[in-house]
Formats: structure tokens, C-alpha cells, sequence
């Protein structure tokens, strides 16, 4: 705002009502929501009660993988409760990642049976899951036969 947008804005004696509000442009967003889709119907149901919102760019559904994509300028809340509202039907984020992004996709947390193949379920840090660990049992035996043990039984 210059220093003359200033001074015109101070001895401005118009009404309020002609001044300009700007409005925060949102940025184009891509936006992935998980919906049951059982048949063509539901898929033709979901994609049109995303179709007509403002801003909406692109809208794609995969019915094998429950997955609606939308690009635009858009609010992703805004476009989940309005799934919600138009289908009656159970929508959630995105749940899921690739496989290959995660560091224990088997971790209790990460591994979704449900999930689409090569995708695991979305948790921040599954190393904080309860990794499966070796018992002290199990630690003794492999410590028993271990080269760094000097006491290790030497077995050949």
C-alpha cells in the first residue's frame, strides 16, 4: 500500500460501502477424499455433488479405489462436508500413502488391510507404534552365538 493509497484513504468521505474488500485468493489445491462407491449410480451421485461447486477445476473418480479427486480453488473441508451433505454417504480424507514413503509400512498403525495396493495407511510416525520387538529370550539366544560376544559358544 503506497503513501498515496494512504492519504486518499484518510480523507476519504465516501460511504464504507463503496470502499473495496480484498479477498484472499485461495490457492489451487488438490483435494482426495475416500467415498464408498459401490456402482455407476453412486459414482455419477458423488461426482455430481462436487461438480457444481465455485472454484471447482477438475473432479475425477475412481470407483475401484473409493477415491474422488478434485483440483481447484477450493476448501477441503468444504468439499468433504459437502460430499457428506449431497450423498448421504461416509467420506474421510485420503487416508492412505504410497508404500514406498513410509519407513515401516508393516507397522501396526501403517498396514491397512483395506488400503489400495502399494498404499498404507497415513500415520505420522510409526516407529512411536509398537513395533513388533524381540523378547529378552530371544535376544539371549542371539547374543549367545554373536561374534562381538567374547563369551559367545563357538559353534562351527
Amino acid at each position: 500500500m503506497g503513501a498515496l493509497d494512504y492519504v486518499s484513504g484518510i480523507f476519504d468521505f465516501s460511504s464504507s460501502s463503496s470502499k473495496k474488500k480484498f479477498k484472499k485468493r485461495k490457492q489451487l489445491q488438490t483435494v482426495e477424499i475416500r467415498v464408498r462407491m459401490d456402482c455407476e449410480g453412486c459414482e455419477r451421485k458423488v461426482k455430481k455433488a462436487v461438480e457444481g461447486m465455485k472454484d471447482v477445476v477438475q473432479v475425477e473418480v475412481d470407483r475401484k479405489q473409493w477415491k474422488l479427486t478434485v483440483v481447484g480453488y477450493v476448501d477441503p473441508n468444504k468439499v468433504l462436508k459437502r460430499v457428506r451433505w449431497r450423498t448421504g454417504k461416509k467420506a474421510e480424507l485420503w487416508p492412505y500413502i504410497p508404500y514406498n514413503t513410509v519407513a515401516h509400512p508393516y507397522a501396526p498403525g501403517a498396514y491397512d488391510k483395506k488400503a489400495p495396493p502399494g498404499y498404507v495407511r497415513n500415520v505420522m510416525d510409526p516407529g512411536a507404534a509398537s513395533i513388533v520387538r524381540a523378547s529378552s529370550t530371544e535376544e539371549r539366544y542371539t547374543n549367545a552365538f554373536s561374534d562381538d560376544n567374547p563369551n559367545a559358544c563357538s559353534v562351527m
